[in-house]
């Protein structure tokens, strides 16, 4: 109980010191500060996300009962409530057990030392520019007694870091080009070798944090206030708006204004829905009536395979990383490339061969007890969630919805189901929804509100944090899958 109280206490003080500063009620609060000449810190944000308005993501304080067991658990193993954590709290049973997986990683008993698992995080957080990432296991980091010359860039790192390197490079944005030589390159590095216990453990938090970037950018999470750009000393100077205006939810008239706009196309949203709703029922019916041959649903995985490579944003251009974020890898102009390109041949990944299930989940369990069944766990948690509702709609069954979201980004990644019918992807999954779970999974920086305001338009915010969780999800299990793989082969 107390260690939720001061979890809301934490959350709610930058709220609190703003609504001192703010306005006119509160001047003689300003004015005996700015006699100190104390400088507090205003957050330039308005709520946890830059795409979902603050009055519909969570308050702290206004929580049920479990949420507020989720909060408490958050602060007593992060020693803050992050705002990754508010936007997730959205799904408090796949927040439950995204919590417990991360602490078991970054804090339980394990291959790695703590100083090494949270540079670990902040090289693969870095390869995708993510420096809300970078920032909070900075931190993480030196209060683990990491060294900062570390900080100063990669190469100031131990070298069995640096050679994590490459392997980082390639699972981020290639990760079907990882082959055992790999592995074995690490493994046999003379005194700077890794073992294969540390090795799956490092493989398994490169993948989280390749994922939890894409997260992060795909739900427009804002800095926290304590970090770069979450916060300014400026203060407002918008006519009579002032800061605690952000914190009351009363926002500004240019706000108000592009919320209006939004909703002319409201009619058009709901008939998408409609569409949808459609659409899912032929193909039921479709599915009732006649099953494709083998032959065919062969053919339809590499037509869908050959056209993910065509989508693509119409303002997609290159990202430079910035110093401070860049520093952490090598290679800054390695990126990603569509799976098949340019002539060249790479063999489908076929989930018959090696899946998680058979295969990826046993060797992570035997090398790293339990994390097998923790990520598992938090696999089916976001590949089975469901409220049975769409949009307006309840009692419906979106199971063929999330298969298809999920297998399409196998598919991206050359990852190949027999028994999947992959023309269902192109009835349900438009093109603007493509559109972003393409740039959410492969270039998440690149990710812009546009993007997120354009698919499923009728949709809640709560349904599209669930689109992120099931696209985080069958990206890391993508690149374990093809990591874990090649570790195996180097075993056999």
């Amino acid at each position: 109980m107390r260690l939720a109280t001061a979890a809301s206490e934490a959350y709610t003080t930058p709220l609190a010191v703003s609504e001192l500063l703010g306005c006119k009620q509160c001047a003689a609060g300003r004015d005996q500060d700015e006699e100190l000449g104390i400088r507090i810190p205003r957050p330039l944000g308005q709520g946890p996300s830059r795409f979902i308005p603050e009055k519909e993501i969570l308050q702290v304080g206004s929580e049920d009962a479990q949420m507020h067991a989720l909060f408490a658990d958050s602060f007593a193993a992060l020693g803050r409530l992050d705002n990754i954590t508010l936007v997730m709290v959205f799904h408090p049973q796949y927040l439950e057990s995204f919590l417990k997986t991360q602490h078991y990683l970054l804090q339980m008993d394990g291959p790695l030392p703590l100083h090494y698992r949270h540079y670990i995080g902040i090289m693969a957080a870095a390869r995708h520019q993510c420096s809300y990432l970078v920032n909070l296991h900075v931190n993480d980091f030196l209060h683990v007694g990491g060294d900062p010359k570390w900080l100063n860039g990669l190469e100031n790192a131990p070298q069995k870091l640096q050679n994590l390197g490459e392997l980082n490079k390639v699972l981020a944005h290639r990760p079907w080009l990882i082959t055992k030589e790999h592995i074995e390159g690490l493994l046999k590095a003379e005194e700077h070798s890794w073992s294969l216990a540390e090795l799956v453990h490092a493989v398994v938090l490169l993948t989280h944090y390749h994922s939890l970037a894409s997260f992060t950018f795909g739900c427009g999470i804002s800095p926290e206030i304590h970090c770069d750009g979450g916060h300014t000393f400026r203060p407002p100077s918008v006519s009579n708006y002032c800061i605690c205006d952000i914190t009351n939810g009363n926002h500004s008239v240019d706000e108000m204004q592009v919320n209006s706009a939004e909703n002319v196309s409201v009619s058009d949203s709901f008939f998408e829905v409609e569409a949808l709703m459609e659409k899912m029922r032929q193909l039921q019916e479709c599915r009732d009536e006649e099953e494709a041959s083998q032959e065919e649903m062969a053919s339809r995985f590499e037509i869908e395979k050959r056209e993910s490579m065509f989508v693509f944003s119409s303002d997609d251009e290159e990202v430079t990383p910035a110093r401070d974020v860049s520093r952490h890898f090598e290679d800054t102009s390695y990126g990603y490339k569509d799976f098949s390109r340019h002539g060249m041949h790479v063999p489908t990944f076929r989930v018959q061969d090696y899946c998680w299930e058979d295969h990826g989940y046993s060797l992570v369990n035997r090398l790293y007890p339990d994390v097998g069944q923790l990520i598992d766990e938090k696999f089916h948690i976001a590949y089975n969630l469901t409220y049975n509702t769409m949009a307006m709609h309840k009692d419906v069954d979106t199971s063929m919805l999330r298969r298809a979201i999920w297998n399409y980004i196998h598919c991206m990644f050359g990852i190949r189901y027999d028994d999947y019918d992959y023309g269902e992807i192109n009835q349900l999954l438009d093109r603007s929804f493509k559109v972003y779970i393409k740039t959410v999974v492969c270039t998440p920086e690149k990710v812009t509100k546009r993007m997120y305001d354009s698919f499923w338009r009728q949709f809640k915010h709560s349904e599209k944090v669930h689109v992120n969780l099931l696209l985080i999800e069958a990206r890391m299990q993508a690149e374990l899958l093809y990591a874990l793989r090649a570790i195996t082969r180097y075993m056999t």
